[in-house]
């Protein structure tokens, strides 16, 4: 005897070897044998033999028309043997029964299956339904294959064409569209973004890197457009005191959002007030209103070389950015000071509008800046005598910080570094390094530091919450002591060598420090009962989220500039390349396979680098780069000095020179390290993970 029996969803058929009441020892063609319950037989047969019903049933299932089939089964539930009678006739050999059951189970839209051999056929609104499906999946395929070999002959469908960003940072992996681009970058031996590059989608590796950060960030756009139709932008106050003063900035050539300008007044007593002032939006923006809104859904202005993306809208910027030739309101910060020791006497900060008389830059005063000239009162420039002053007094406040520096177990700053100022220009880029702590740098630096600690103690001090950047405190090991936190009470920052610090002197390009802003103005109006007024009491949980939202988006900001930076580098080579031909560089070791290039802040990993001390200066011959990847490849030439013989102290290496992996972050202006930042101490660079300037 023979059964055909269904075991873990398929059907098989064999001879019975053996039978007890409630199951079977069956052999089955192949010749394995099987234990098979009674329940799961379906038919019992004594001829043909096992493998001829099969062959036999899989010829009679192709031959069984659905249509008819589904027709003759009706709407009732029903057992395969008594369809077969229906559909056979009242003979039905074992052969037809197999057969049925192969159609019936291969044909799931037509029939749902109810049990071991029992079905139910589907209305027929399922039906028609599950066809069109079908026919849909087929059209569907055809239009895929069409895409696909669009594709693959260089060409973007327009069906795909409004569609790039999310296909290559986001997509849906259901649609035609992504599996036409990903059965072609396949057949290619490609990868999305190349594929897209090659079609046209994307116009170049620039966008590729800019577009998947706007997808993720500025999904609606980077503009203001779409969020200014139903705000007014405020108006400036026409109140306030006017100072007496001729305030000046020191800032970058492509500087727009000027936040900070300082001046100088000779007192009668001999003492000096130096003026610090701050650009007040927050007497126009108010917490919770439509322009806080937007600044807090930003965070922070995005830079990155020859672009920005701003925190707030332009409109608003042109009316608190402290231009020349402009009165402008701000927060003033005034400190009176003994300059024959560098002693402070006072302070006092006031809100009021300060004349700006000139926009200096940097770009064209370093040169005529610098510690030589300002020691011998040599060359011409303007405002000076004021910036003599400043000098005096900024380096009196370093020797300070250095002190404290020392009391928290920390070593000296190390200002020997040099920086790097990207400028482009039509796709144009230029890398012009800059050395660290160059006089102009040092004031300002300086200057902003004592203004971020002087405010932060005086919100301490009236009891109210700000945004304070802490570093050395807490538990733990060296690494976890050095993480700069963001708290929302004061707290010491043993890199900076202050006992607090909270960002206060940008407030056009950071929202921390509008936050702060908006709590100083309290205790400069309200003395002490700014606690009552504040935006921001204290335990306010909406100053907590803010902490954390800016964390993250910020650090988002620093790996995209890190990104666009490592970009332009390799643009800066390639362009180099074209113009020389010249595939040999110089670079420096940084650690074990770790190298940065000597002209650039490109930063490489060489595998199979020989061994070498630190600082070596080695030639490099480079191979090829991608600017998709934002990789470089290079084979060592050549070991052309070492540290204790020929090594520049230009070139010296720290720390903070030593990334994981690519450059390190910079908060920047148009891709130019801020001066307004808390230098980092380089011995500690990578455990802080810090920016190179962080104020």
């Amino acid at each position: 005897m023979n059964v055909f029996f269904e075991e873990s969803g398929d059907f098989k058929a064999g001879t019975v070897m053996s039978q007890t009441p409630d199951s079977f020892q069956v052999e089955l063609p192949t010749g394995k044998r099987s234990k098979v319950k009674s329940r799961d037989v379906l038919i019992q047969f004594s001829a043909p033999s096992a493998e001829h019903l099969l062959q036999e049933a899989h010829a009679i299932a192709s031959s069984i028309d659905l249509d008819f089939l589904w027709e003759v089964a009706g709407q009732d539930e029903f057992g395969f043997a008594d369809l077969g009678k229906e559909y056979f006739g009242a003979t039905v050999s074992p052969e037809q029964n197999a057969g049925l059951i192969f159609r019936l189970h291969s044909a799931p839209i037509y029939f749902y299956k109810k049990g071991r051999g029992r079905y139910k056929a589907a209305p027929p609104e399922s039906v028609q339904a599950a066809l069109a499906g079908i026919e849909k999946k087929k059209q569907q395929a055809i239009i895929q294959a069409a895409y696909v070999e669009e594709l693959k002959a260089g060409k973007l469908p327009p069906a795909m064409q409004p569609m790039v960003n999310q296909l290559l940072y986001r997509p849906d992996k259901n649609t035609i569209e992504y599996k036409a681009l990903s059965s072609a970058c396949q057949e290619l031996h490609t990868t999305p973004e190349r594929l897209m590059l090659a079609t046209g989608g994307v116009a170049s590796a620039r966008d590729i890197h800019l577009s998947r950060f706007l997808f993720s960030y500025f999904p609606k756009g980077a503009g203001f457009s779409h969020l200014l139709q139903q705000v007014t932008v405020p108006a400036v106050p026409g109140n306030l005191p006017v100072a007496d003063v001729a305030a000046f900035s020191i800032d970058d050539i492509n500087t727009t959002e000027i936040d900070d300008a300082l001046s100088v007044t000779l007192l009668p007593d001999g003492l000096v007030q130096i003026g610090i002032h701050i650009a007040a939006p927050g007497l126009s923006i108010v917490r919770e209103d439509a322009v806080d809104q937007i600044a807090r859904a930003r965070m922070s202005t995005v830079y990155m070389p020859g672009d920005k993306i701003t925190m707030l809208p332009d409109e608003l910027v042109s009316i608190y950015t402290l231009g020349a030739g402009q009165t402008r309101p701000a927060v003033s910060l005034y400190a009176t000071v003994n300059l024959s020791d560098g002693s402070l006497i006072s302070t006092v900060s006031r809100i009021e509008a300060v004349p700006i008389s000139e926009n200096l830059r940097n770009n064209t005063l370093d040169e005529l800046v610098t510690e030589e000239n300002l020691a011998s009162q040599s060359g011409s420039y303007p405002h000076k005598e004021d910036i003599a002053v400043l000098w005096k007094w900024a380096q009196h406040l370093e020797r300070g910080r250095m002190e404290k520096r020392a009391g928290f177990g920390l070593k000296p700053e190390n200002n020997n570094r040099t920086d790097y100022n990207f400028y482009v220009d039509n796709d144009v880029v230029s890398i012009v390094p800059r050395k660290r702590g160059a006089p102009l740098d040092k004031i300002v630096a300086e200057l902003m530091i004592f203004a971020n600690s002087t405010w932060g103690k005086l919100m301490a001090d009236h009891g109210i919450p700000g945004i304070y950047r802490s570093q050395g405190t807490g538990s733990g090991g060296w690494a976890a002591r050095m993480q700069v936190k963001m708290l929302t009470h004061a707290a010491p920052h043993h890199n900076l060598g202050v006992d607090q610090y909270a960002w206060s002197t940008s407030p056009l390009r950071r929202y921390t420090d509008l936050v702060n802003q908006w709590q100083i103005m309290a205790c400069i109006q309200h003395g002490v009962t700014a606690p009552l007024v504040a935006p921001f009491k204290p335990r306010d949980a909406t100053l907590f989220a803010i902490v954390s939202a800016f964390d993250a988006l910020y650090s988002a900001y620093n790996d995209f500039q890190t990104s666009m930076e490592r970009y332009w580098c390799l643009r800066w080579f390639e362009q180099e390349w074209q113009a020389h031909r010249a595939k040999q560089v110089d670079a420096i070791v940084m650690k074990e396979d770790v190298l940065r290039l000597a002209d650039i802040p490109l930063i490489i990993r060489l595998s199979g680098l020989p061994a070498m001390q630190r600082g070596s200066r080695v030639r490099l011959d480079v191979i090829g780069w991608d600017l998709v990847d934002l990789s470089l490849e290079a084979r060592f030439l050549e070991l052309l000095s070492s540290p204790d013989s020929a090594l520049p102290a230009d070139d010296e290496v720290d720390e903070s020179d030593m990334p994981d992996d690519d450059l390190a972050p910079a908060d920047t202006e148009a891709g130019i390290p801020d001066l307004y930042e808390e230098p980092v101490d380089p011995a500690n660079a990578q455990q802080t993970g810090e920016n190179q300037n962080d104020l």
